[in-house]
This record gives C-alpha cells, structure tokens and sequence, in this order.
C-alpha cells in the first residue's frame, strides 16, 4: 500500500483516488480540465493540505494544455483566471497558495509567445514540486519515528497518510516510519466528525499497512488520555502560525487542550511549506465553513430536522503553548516557536 499514490498525471489528465468513496469503492476522479481540479480540490476528492497543493499545481498544467491554441495576452489572462481560481478552491491550507504561487512564479518568469510549450515547462516544475513533498514526507517521518516508543499508545485525527501528503504521510507518516523499524505501537483514530476522515481514510490505511488500530468516536478521546490510555498524540496541519499556532482539522483544538491538563505530548506534523510566515498568531488563519448538510446529513440520510441552524467549521487553531513539538523535514522544531520556526525558515540568518 505503501506504493501507493493519491494522484498521478497521466495521459495528460490528473487521475485523482477519490478519498469520497472510501473505503466502500476504491476508485479514481479523473481531471482533464483545471475545472476539474478545482472542482475535486473544493469537493474534497482531494484533500490533506500538502495534496491539495500539488493537486493545484498540476491543475496549472492542465490550463496550459487547455489555453495553449491562446496567444498573447489573452492566453496570460486566462492563465492568471484559472490559477487564481485554484488557489482560492479551499481557504484554509496554505499549502495551496503556496504551489500555485509556485507555478505562477515559473509561468510569469518567461515568455510565453509559444504557449504551446507552457504545458510541458509547467509539468516539469509540477512533477519536481510533487517528488519534493513526496522527499520531505519521507523526510518527515523517519525524524517523526524517533519520537515514538517502542510499545507506545498512540491518539491521532483526521487522516495524515499517503492520502493526504505525497509520500507516506505527516502524522501517519511518522507511525508508519516506527512501526517500520519494529516498534510495537497502537493507535486510537478519532472518527473525525463530520466528514469522518479518520473512520473512512485513516483506519482504512492503518488496517492495510497491518498496524494496529482501534476507532472511537470524538468524544472518547479525552476519557482514553484521563484513564492513561494515551502515550503521545499526533495530528498533521493545514496552516502553521510563525508563532506556532496551528490550524488542523476540526477537533483537534480539544485535543491540545486535553493532551495539555492530562500532561501527555502532542505533536504536529507537517512540511516547512504548511508554515505561513506572515501569519504571526493563528489569530490571523482563515478559517474554512463547511456546508450545513456535512452535518445534517449522511450518505443521503438525515440526521438532523429540517431548518435547523448549522455551524460547521472545517478547522481550529491549536496555541503553541499546547504544543510539544513540530516535526518538519528539516527536524523536530521545539519551544519557543517563534524562534525555532524562524531558524528552520532561515529567517535568523
């Protein structure tokens, strides 16, 4: 499973595992236009916050390839439109600006008076910025697995595997990488309400990579930590604060506080490129809403009465000071983040 990847481009299309089918239907969502991208990316085919941004990026090749009969000017506009658009598909994970930024950068760099070649420049900045992730996942994980103990009793949430991030994962990643090396280890995944990632995605993964898992709902979570049940808990991030304020899904804020009162480690995994420097507080961080029915309803079935008022926030912020350590490519980054942070940016320089 390992070998696995949640896109491919192919044959001049995006071949996309639709994460809305699992585990029931392993299929795939096939993008031949950016609109197609953008639509999966907003739909949640895609997700995960390093997915989505390279999702984005090879959406950029697929305009070009779309665009390239356009000259001139009116080939830039369309270009610009359609990167635009995708980078505001979802707005919480910095990940996404910061690939279409990326590819704007590289298509704005030169001149297009052959826009028939910009499809081909683009997929080649597409497929490095994708075999990056996929190096910095890896990365990741093996400085993630040092942090875990043999015989440990792991809590995570929301699904951080190859589904999520190009390579083996962030938090997933870093379990995946110790059990690797023969640690003996366990992991409690959070059902992750209320689209369920870690009841459909994450123990899905777990269960056919063989590693031990167990599924309760949300709400068990702090019981486990209470009754010492719970090692070390570790969650990825779609938006990083250069304080160390972390945006992650739904719930995740909970956590940080109960990991806190309950004084077990909590971690946070995720590349150097989910940091947003000109974010100084999660104060700062976007917070994506969701559409009433993801909590109203199920696979078609209601679960709640008509007209009742819903608030349905994709995301929370989790303070620094709830927060052990955040493990990048580049090593475990510790308190104070501000400082740590800066270092690994190469902003103290």
């Amino acid at each position: 499973m390992g070998s696995l990847s949640a896109m491919e481009f192919v044959d001049n299309t995006l071949k996309l595992i639709d994460q809305r089918q699992l585990p029931n239907k392993f299929s795939f969502f096939v993008c031949k236009t950016w609109q197609d991208c953008d639509y999966a990316i907003k739909d949640m085919v895609v997700r995960g916050a390093p997915a989505i941004g390279a999702a984005a990026a090879y959406g950029a090749v697929l305009a070009a390839m779309q665009y390239k009969n356009h000259s001139g000017a009116d080939f830039v506009n369309l270009m610009h439109n359609a990167m635009a658009s995708l980078s505001k598909a979802r707005p919480t994970a910095v990940n996404l600006n910061w690939a279409i930024n990326r590819m704007l950068n590289v298509f704005d760099s030169l001149d297009w008076t052959k826009p028939e070649e910009a499809g081909n420049i683009l997929k080649q900045e597409a497929d490095c910025l994708h075999n990056e992730d996929i190096e910095k996942s890896k990365k990741l994980s093996l400085f993630g697995a040092d942090l875990i103990a043999d015989g440990a009793r792991i809590l995570t949430h929301c699904n951080t595997g190859f589904l999520a991030v190009p390579g083996p994962g962030t938090a997933l990643g870093m379990i995946k990488a110790a059990y690797g090396s023969g640690k003996k280890l366990s992991v409690f995944a959070d059902e992750t309400r209320p689209r369920l990632q870690g009841a459909r995605l994450t123990a899905w993964e777990l269960l056919t990579e063989g590693i031990p898992c167990t599924l309760i709902a949300d709400s068990v979570a702090a019981c486990l930590m209470r009754d010492g049940k719970v090692d070390l808990v570790v969650v990825g991030a779609d938006r990083i604060a250069a304080n160390g304020d972390t945006a992650n899904k739904i719930g995740t804020f909970a956590l940080s506080l109960a990991a806190a009162h309950f004084r077990i480690p909590f971690y946070v995994a995720a590349p150097l490129s989910t940091i947003d420097p000109s974010c100084a507080t999660g104060n700062q961080i976007k917070i994506e809403e969701r559409p009433a029915t993801e909590v109203t309803m199920l696979d078609g079935i209601k679960l709640a009465p008509d007209g009742i008022n819903v608030y349905n926030p994709a995301f929370d912020v989790s303070p620094a000071e709830n927060i052990s350590a955040i493990i990048t490519e580049k090593g475990v980054l510790r308190p104070p983040f501000s400082e740590s942070i800066a270092n690994a940016l190469g902003k103290n320089k």
